[in-house]
């Protein structure tokens, strides 16, 4: 089974569904599956027609998204979980205590996976491996201000705000390729 990246924003419309359709570009050659969910979701929901666009700039058929509530099951099932905020993170801890070691908010652990040394050998786990390394890395930096760590959300905004914020995940999770990549 191949290992699987969730993530998680507030509605699941916005945020995490681009982050979802941008780590499918970036991680297609490797052995990861990814996911996204919403801790306040409603089920069945499509995308906001902004998100959409810029997943479908990206390559990706968002047609036939639909928002997911999240479930314990979803993190218990998660080798890696990524949220868009602080609180989003607190509402998956508070969910799955389980899943506190491998819990992180996107932008925080795109900067952990930016200052992790990559493997220099294949690891049999290579999402694991990227997870240990960036986890190790998380004692070589200076604590970020809290905020540093949300991912502001685009609701109410243009399509450009939308672009920014896709922006954003992607340069935070190009690091986790690039982990994932050399441990593969």
């Amino acid at each position: 089974m191949a290992d699987r990246v969730l993530f998680v924003c507030h509605a699941n419309l916005c945020r995490s569904p681009m982050a979802e359709y941008l780590a499918r570009r970036l991680l297609a050659d490797q052995p990861v599956t990814v996911a996204s969910a919403g801790t306040d979701a409603l089920d069945g929901m499509t995308m906001h027609p902004y998100a959409m666009q810029v997943a479908a700039e990206s390559g990706a058929d968002p047609a036939d998204f639909r928002s997911r509530t999240l479930r314990a099951e979803y993190l218990a099932d998660a080798t890696l979980v990524l949220t868009a905020t602080r609180r989003q993170r607190s509402v998956c801890t508070s969910l799955a205590p389980a899943a506190l070691h491998r819990t992180f908010t996107m932008l925080q652990f795109g900067r952990l996976a930016a200052a992790a040394e990559p493997a220099t050998e294949p690891a049999d786990d290579p999402l694991g491996a990227a997870i240990a390394a960036a986890t190790r890395a998380r004692g070589r930096l200076q604590p970020a201000a809290p905020d540093a760590d949300d991912l502001r959300d685009p609701i109410g905004g243009t399509a450009a705000d939308f672009r920014r914020c896709a922006e954003e995940i992607e340069r935070s999770l190009r690091p986790l390729a690039a982990l994932i990549g050399a441990a593969g």
